[in-house]
């Protein structure tokens, strides 16, 4: 299984506010243990299951190279990175990251990070149930880092 840690979060804890609606909205940096050998390219998925109308999708990016092991703050929200890597969209309709901001309650928010043995032969914008259709029969291992929030 991957580790996933961050510098702004342990597992469990309280996301900072600047990386929420509340604030900046900026992504956090994260970073992971290695994958395996055969892995192509790695795709993460952002998401809120405790969202009053079902699970809400903060992030979504694929084909990041199989050498990154980190994700430094504040990824820009273009397509495209210039590591090649492409964001899909989030359920507030953007590319890119789109923090914590939860209507009311303590929310729990999962950053699950997939080592797959193939490159995403879609384009930028796809949604969060197209990339896990288009991994499916390819993940080669996963993890995840879980943060809360409260406003």
């Amino acid at each position: 299984m991957i580790s996933i840690t961050s510098t702004a979060f342990t597992e469990g804890g309280m996301i900072p506010k600047q990386y929420t609606c509340d604030a900046e909205d900026v992504s956090p940096d994260l970073a992971w243990t290695v994958v395996p050998e055969e892995t192509k390219s790695l795709a993460l998925i952002c998401d809120d299951p405790d969202a009053p109308m079902g699970t809400w999708v903060h992030w979504v990016l694929f084909n990041l190279p199989p050498d990154t092991s980190e994700l430094h703050a504040e990824i820009p929200s273009k397509q495209t990175l210039k590591n090649n890597a492409r964001h899909g969209k989030n359920d507030f309709g953007k590319f890119g990251y789109g923090g914590p901001c939860p209507p009311g309650g303590t929310h729990r928010y999962f950053f699950k990070l997939y080592a797959l043995d193939t490159v995403i032969n879609l384009e930028s914008g796809i949604t969060k149930a197209q990339l896990l259709e288009a991994m499916e029969g390819h993940i080669l291992d996963e993890g995840q880092l879980m943060g809360k929030y409260k406003r």
